[in-house]
């Protein structure tokens, strides 16, 4: 390789430096193609030169754009760190080289001599967004057409919000009244209570379930946007199912005893409830004295803070690793390097979203309604389990799908099967995820209830609690980094490729069909 390279700087520069050359400057007659008696060039000796000079062309241009590839590596290089001393105010960096002796340059420039040992001047980290920005643009860069892009539609959002809250407030409310109050009055309570159940089934599944996801679809709302519809639907969709689950036990009771009064909660009780930070109804929580504003706005602040910083992991991260890909095809090598690229930013994902919402998000509103129990996770930060982990990640949830999934499984089929029971729950719990994220994305790509279902469900059962030791908090972490990763780069790579391959007329299947497989993406 190294030998035809010097061949064909040889060639050229015999070609363009040579005796020959100046033999033909002063010879015209070499110069031009040679003519026939009548006057006329002979067009096929024309055509074979350029042919033999692009033939040569091409074989010379890997080799000079790798030569231009070098130089201007080295150069970008140099003048990057030369801009971070000149901003630091130090003069530890001289004069930059930019074709002839960079290496050396550098050298001398970022090592001192042996005897003086380490140097420390005043310099910021080259991962500092601000100093990044300073030294790309000139300038600081503040711009969030990303967060515009996420957060569109907002006012549709709005609309959706209140009539999905109100629909709530009202509709659950009156059904469980009217069923309550004459359910000790019927004939046939059993009749009367299948048609008050069919009545909130298909507000469940009608009007909570298919109504706030065809809007979404209608009116193709942005991602952040459909985050919000579809989770609201969703945790509206659980407190119903709480607050009938907890209520209708006490109505049975109380007819059974004969009761002369039905317990039936107040309007402002289930008010209170559909905004608590808890999934779990009761009639009265325990509640703090004062609301400490400071503190709310702090929460507030901190849910903002974390909001900006996931922008720019986005987009410092993520948008130029899936935005840039080239043509190449889908192989193991491809996804193992995007997996452990896509490592990083998927971790502080998970993190910011953990602390925005169970901590900051929680605990303001938790604070406005002066609400007590704010244990809404626990340390699995420190789990050697990775049942502990599902225990303590989120209180909030465990405890809905503990005592109205594992619990009301185990009652029904009277504690025999606690292993379905909790392959049941790990079924309900994926099946929601997967839902979530395929309508938020727009596209059907199971790889996080994969990962959930199989992945998670065994681990549960292997990494049980018996493993107490530090190494499985260990594991436990790097499986979940190496997780996060596969999420990250799956569900990026499906979102650029539907991006960048459009489908004319997509049928059903190819909303299902990963695209990102066959796609290529041209720039």
């Amino acid at each position: 390789m190294v030998g035809e390279e010097m061949s064909l700087r040889k060639r050229l520069s015999k070609s363009s430096d040579g005796p020959e050359e100046k033999e033909d400057q002063g010879n015209p007659a070499k110069q031009a193609p040679e003519t026939p008696s009548n006057g006329q060039v002979d067009v096929k000796e024309i055509i074979a030169k350029k042919k033999q000079l692009t033939a040569e062309a091409e074989e010379l241009k890997p080799y000079f754009m790798k030569e231009v590839g070098t130089h201007f590596d080295d150069f970008v290089t140099n003048l990057i760190e030369k801009s971070v001393s000149l901003d630091s105010g130090g003069s530890t960096l001289t004069s930059f080289s930019v074709l002839g002796g960079v290496n050396n340059h550098r050298a001398k420039d970022l090592r001192a001599p042996p005897e003086h040992g380490k140097i420390f001047v005043v310099r910021r980290s080259l991962l500092d967004t601000l100093v990044v920005d300073y030294i790309d643009e000139g300038r600081l860069v503040l711009e969030f057409n990303l967060i515009y892009y996420a957060f569109g539609q907002f006012p549709v959002v709005i609309c959706t919000w209140c009539a999905m809250f109100l629909s709530t407030l009202s509709v659950p409310y009156f059904l469980f009244q009217h069923w309550a109050r004459g359910y000790s009055k019927s004939s046939h309570p059993v009749i009367h209570s299948l048609f008050h159940g069919f009545f909130l089934m298909v507000f469940q599944i009608g009007i909570l379930g298919f109504g706030p996801t065809y809007i979404v679809l209608a009116y193709t709302l942005p991602p952040a946007s459909r985050c919000i519809v579809i989770f609201e639907q969703i945790r509206m969709a659980m407190k119903v199912h709480s607050f009938v689950r907890e209520n209708v036990p006490r109505v049975l009771t109380s007819a059974k005893e004969k009761s002369k009064t039905v317990p039936v909660p107040t309007v402002n009780q289930y008010l209170y409830f559909l905004f608590a930070p808890t999934l779990i109804y009761r009639d009265n929580y325990p509640r703090t004295p004062t609301i400490r504003w400071s503190y709310v706005v702090m929460q507030f602040a901190q849910v903002f803070g974390c909001l900006f910083y996931m922008y720019y992991v986005f987009e410092r991260l993520c948008a130029p690793l899936f935005r840039n890909i080239k043509q190449e095809p889908f192989s193991a090598r491809v996804l193992i390097l995007c997996v452990f690229n896509s490592i990083l930013p998927g971790v502080l994902g998970l993190l910011l979203t953990f602390f925005a919402f169970l901590h900051c998000w929680l605990n303001a509103f938790a604070e406005m309604l002066r609400f007590g129990d704010r244990m809404f996770y626990k340390d699995w930060w420190n789990s050697t389990s990775y049942s502990n982990y599902y225990r303590t990640w989120n209180v909030v949830v465990h405890d809905w799908l503990y005592y109205y999934a594992y619990r009301d499984f185990l009652w029904f089929f009277t504690k025999r099967f606690k292993s379905a029971a909790m392959l049941a729950v790990f079924a309900v719990s994926a099946v929601v995820h997967e839902y979530a994220i395929a309508v938020c994305l727009s596209f059907f790509y199971p790889v996080l209830f994969v990962l959930f279902m199989f992945f998670g469900m065994a681990f549960n059962f292997i990494v049980n609690d018996s493993r107490k030791r530090p190494i499985w908090n260990v594991m436990m972490w790097t499986s979940l980094f190496a997780g996060q990763g596969v999420l990250l780069c799956f569900y990026s790579q499906e979102w650029y490729a539907r991006q960048h391959c459009p489908l004319k007329n997509p049928t059903f299947l190819d909303y299902i069909r990963p695209r990102s497989w066959t796609c290529r993406y041209v720039f």
